[in-house]
């Protein structure tokens, strides 16, 4: 059976994609987790992931790391994994591509923390221009290919790459069109995230890094974390 090595579910959105985008298309997988300590977690990574990173997927003989090769290595295999209308393939695929490697003010300034919320401290321009574009990224997808996904009727691949940000949205309570936010909304009430968020809740972990991360987002207003 397939492993995939993730971090902790509060703090690791990289985990969260493969994660989620398994459990939805009912990819069997074993999940094994390597919590995130202090300082470098090289040395506890590099056991099962070969750039050190979260997640890392081994399948038998094969060990694929990072979340987009992650989901193009399953793709191969389970035809779902992205959409079956060409145009939508290609947009799905667009769209993923640029949440992989571009957002870097969301991820910055709004790290991930299921189990808090948060006010801000300030909207940055740069902050604010991510959010202005995703907003549009997300009414496009659901004007073109009719929703209630990103990119048709079914979760695909894109669905999964933009889960972290629906949990940021909740977190930090983000400002969107109304349209972005009943499509957050869907995707909360997936059973997939419903688990994935109670067991960050659930989590005993505490890294100092992660959550001074969150103090210097803004004032928490609310901790739901149970331990």
């Amino acid at each position: 059976m397939k492993k995939l090595y993730i971090a902790n579910k509060n703090y690791s959105s990289w985990s969260l994609r493969p994660w989620v985008l398994m459990k939805q298309l009912e990819i069997p997988f074993k999940e094994k987790i390597q919590a995130f300590s202090t300082g470098s977690n090289w040395d506890g990574f590099r056991k099962f992931s070969p750039n050190g990173l979260v997640p890392c997927l081994q399948d038998c003989e094969n060990t694929i790391w990072d979340s987009l090769a992650i989901t193009e290595y399953l793709a191969e295999s389970y035809p779902k994994v992205w959409p079956d209308d060409k145009q939508a393939r290609a947009w799905a695929r667009c769209a993923s591509s640029e949440m992989h490697s571009g957002f870097a003010n969301l991820r910055n300034q709004c790290t991930m923390n299921c189990g808090l919320r948060i006010e801000l401290n300030q909207m940055t321009a740069g902050l604010k221009k991510d959010i202005t574009r995703i907003d549009e990224l997300w009414n496009q997808g659901l004007d073109q290919f009719n929703g209630p996904y990103l990119a048709g009727d079914s979760f695909t691949a894109v669905d999964a790459f933009y889960a972290p940000v629906v949990f940021r949205v909740q977190t930090y309570d983000l400002k969107m069109s109304k349209r972005s936010h009943d499509y957050i909304n869907k995707i909360l009430s997936l059973d997939s995230m419903k688990t994935w968020y109670k067991e960050a809740l659930n989590e005993s972990w505490r890294e100092q890094n992660h959550e001074q991360e969150a103090k210097d987002c803004g004032k928490t207003l609310k901790d739901y974390r149970k331990i």
